[in-house]
């Protein structure tokens, strides 16, 4: 079992910058990657941004590429995503998983075995 839990969310103004924060517990030596989805209201979960736990190599959803910024620091089991230029569509609960050795593509939540509870962003106009 992997724990994950997500921080760093709250009410910011457009334009503004957060950085969220997933600490990884439990067995984490099996994690392949790591990834960040997020949901709007009524809306279906969305992937952002991927990162492989070992070579941090990374992925992001066309909407976000260019003001994401998806990192990971392996000895505090710590992955990171930075927001800049945030945009009231960045409203959203945010939820970083985890997933083991897996053909599914890092886009797809089907690849993620654990999920955090999730971090409120929201974003004012």
């Amino acid at each position: 079992q992997v724990q994950l839990v997500e921080s760093g969310g709250g009410l910011v103004q457009a334009g503004g910058s957060l950085r969220l924060s997933c600490a990884a517990s439990g067995r984490t030596s099996s994690t392949y990657r790591m990834g960040w989805f997020r949901q709007a209201p009524g809306k279906e979960r969305e992937f952002v941004a991927t990162i492989n736990w070992s070579s941090g190599s990374t992925y992001y959803a066309e909407a976000v590429k260019g003001r994401f910024t998806v990192s990971r620091d392996n000895a505090k089991n710590t992955v990171y995503l930075q927001i800049n230029s945030l945009k009231p569509e960045d409203t959203a609960v945010y939820y970083c998983a985890a997933g083991g050795l897996s053909y599914r593509p890092g886009r797809l939540a089907s690849a993620y075995d654990y999920w955090g509870q999730g971090t409120q962003v929201t974003v004012s106009s």
